[in-house]
């Protein structure tokens, strides 16, 4: 029975709106998986907990103390917060879940349904969660009702609030809530991420921040070593909630995504080191600086140099606290992070190609994804894809109706990173790094002959001058050509449906090296095929006339894994059900290596070379030549 001093308590939080919602209510129901075979931890997290069902009931001998108060004094936008639990009744079912805004603000509150809901409830779910028996401390939470939790917090525009619940994460009962805490500046320039231009001496850096352009005026400061700096202004980008399509991301998943600044540096010399920083200058003069980042330019198109690229798919992020929001759902997502953290010095440019943080709605984790990879991607170009998590979703224009995205529709993508596509909306592009030139389709997108894409992959794969740039990568998201992965192999097809029918005549016109693929979480490399014939004997060693393309599927970059099918594909060189990265390197015009390596040790597992002249390149193979004749 609820004491007086409760029920005032919860009449208070009700008059200040401070963490209830009135009169409304939202349809509540699991993701619609889009794949066969899939596996259950396909589901975000953040959605098993039925926070429409939570109800408030304060218990007066509950506590839940957050310390230090303030983060982030010395400018670190990453902070470890003591949270120390006392509950009278514990159960194994408690937990505890992260609140940002530290108010749950009823005003904030969405719902896709007009219906009443008897019971008042909390506006929105936390950014992440840890059950309270988790505990690293010697105290036992179940038998005394004490714990300690340590929570690993980013700087996130707001101040934050933990809250204790009882009733596991189908009724969640909410019992006690912290003091707030915040970062000593919220509104800080935090996790720049590199990205080409549309030009090859134009490097783009895009942040986050809390400061709109009426406030504050973004722009970087950059230049080379020992030079003086010169400073390029900042285009301010946001959405809003009515911009996403769809629950989670339109009700209980919206979270305010700040501010996305984007500078352009131009006239870039090629392959010289830049120092920069990004600032906000307030009204009244004084500027909001971020740390100071460095990176290397990129070579000039054709140009003879050791160029080495990553390329992998579907990552994912994870918590460094151990919460158990991620338990078994991107399970190596932090393994391949902090693989690549621990070469930088060894690549110069990653493609991550679709499936980024599997936000699926929940706005919070792209701010998290951001910060986890910043390392990375605030010091080597940083380019993306689209895929099924960002972008599909039922009537929204993709090529796909599933609700894979949770209602973000790739806007949140597209607000986030930055790819030199002429409608960043329509997700493909091409960029040349030296002697590669990359086609980078969006397989959310029709790609089939007659579309528009069709149309752009063509002029891209064209474009190409292959005497200066002999490498010619293709790429997608989507299985478009060969996968051994169990729900292809249940379809029949081992591609998409429609993939390779229509791109094969591209592929093999203007002879593409290489194509990869994400979406299936494994890896997988074919013998150079064409109409599924392998049209190469060798395994490890490739020269002469390119007659024909090598698939690679490498989606194992953190996600669950995908299991392979039974069926033998005599097609398939080498399979591996682990999570792992590709690297290329270039030595010269005339030489390539292509190397598979695991993330948890970042060993290579399988490799190919190939070796050629120009006039491979240009020597006529089936359906892979212009037509000639013998007049004299």
């Amino acid at each position: 029975m609820p004491t007086m001093k409760t029920l005032v308590t919860v009449l208070f939080l009700l008059a200040t709106n401070a963490f209830l919602c009135r009169g409304s209510s939202y349809s509540y129901s699991p993701l619609i998986r889009s794949d066969l075979g899939r596996n259950p931890t396909d589901e975000q997290p953040l959605s098993k907990i039925a926070i429409h069902n939570a109800f408030v009931d304060l218990h007066e001998s509950a506590s839940v103390k957050a310390e230090p108060l303030l983060l982030g004094l010395k400018g670190e936008d990453t902070a470890w917060v003591n949270v120390e639990l006392k509950y009278p009744q514990p159960s194994e079912n408690d937990w505890v879940g992260v609140f940002s805004p530290a108010k749950f603000n009823a005003s904030d509150c969405y719902f896709e349904s007009g219906k009443s809901h008897e019971a008042p409830c909390i506006c929105t779910a936390p950014i992440k969660y840890m059950f309270a028996n988790q505990s690293s401390s010697k105290s036992n939470y179940i038998t005394t009702g004490k714990a300690t939790l340590s929570f690993q917090l980013i700087n996130q525009r707001a101040d934050f609030a933990f809250a204790l619940f009882s009733g596991g994460l189908e009724n969640p009962t909410l019992v006690a809530v912290s003091n707030p805490i915040s970062f000593a500046n919220p509104k800080a320039p935090v996790y720049p991420r590199l990205a080409h231009g549309k030009a090859w001496d134009e490097m783009t850096v895009t942040w986050t921040s809390g400061y709109n352009i009426d406030e504050a005026v973004p722009f970087v400061e950059w230049g080379q070593t020992g030079l003086s700096p010169k400073q390029s202004p900042a285009g301010t980008l946001t959405f809003t909630r009515g911009s996403m399509c769809g629950p989670p991301a339109r009700t209980v998943g919206w979270r305010d995504p700040g501010f996305i600044h984007t500078s352009f540096l131009k006239e870039l010399w090629p392959n010289t080191m830049y120092s920069y920083r990004m600032g906000h200058m307030l009204l009244n003069g004084t500027i909001i600086w971020s740390k100071t980042y460095s990176f290397k330019s990129s070579p000039f198109p054709g140009q003879s140099s050791l160029q080495r690229v990553i390329i992998f798919g579907d990552m994912g992020k994870a918590e460094r606290d151990g919460s158990n929001e991620y338990a078994c759902y991107q399970p190596g997502s932090l393994i391949t992070t902090d693989q690549l953290i621990s070469d930088l010095d060894n690549y110069d440019i990653v493609f991550h190609i679709g499936d980024m943080p599997y936000a699926n709605g929940y706005l919070s984790q792209w701010d998290q994804f951001t910060a986890q990879v910043e390392p990375i991607a605030s010091v080597k170009p940083y380019m993306v894809a689209s895929g099924n998590h960002e972008r599909s979703w039922p009537n929204s224009g993709g090529f796909y109706a599933t609700k894979d995205s949770g209602g973000e529709c790739g806007v949140p993508a597209e607000t986030m990173y930055y790819v030199p596509a002429e409608n960043r909306a329509k997700f493909w592009y091409s960029t040349d790094y030296g002697m590669f030139h990359f086609c980078i389709a969006d397989s959310e997108h029709d790609w089939r002959e007659g579309s528009e894409q069709y149309a752009w992959i063509e002029k891209c794969l064209a474009s190409v001058d292959r005497k200066k740039q002999p490498w010619l990568i293709f790429s997608a998201h989507r299985v478009l050509g060969y996968s051994s992965n169990s729900w292809y192999a249940q379809e029949g097809s081992f591609e998409e449906p429609m993939g390779r029918e229509h791109l094969q005549k591209l592929w093999q016109k203007y002879k593409v090296d290489i194509a990869f693929y994400g979406h299936v979480h494994n890896y997988e490399r074919t013998c150079p095929i064409y109409q599924n014939q392998c049209v190469n004997p060798e395994r490890y060693s490739y020269s002469g006339t390119v007659n024909g393309t090598i698939h690679v599927v490498v989606g194992g970059g953190g996600s669950h894994l995908s299991d392979f099918t039974e069926i033998d594909t005599v097609w398939s060189l080498y399979k591996d059900h682990d999570w792992g990265f590709v690297k290329l390197t270039a030595f010269n015009h005339s030489s390539l290596l292509f190397e598979y390596k695991k993330s948890r040790d970042g060993l290579v597992y399988d490799n190919f070379t190939i070796s050629r002249d120009y006039r491979d390149v240009l020597a006529c193979v089936h359906d892979g030549c212009e037509p000639t004749t013998l007049a004299s």
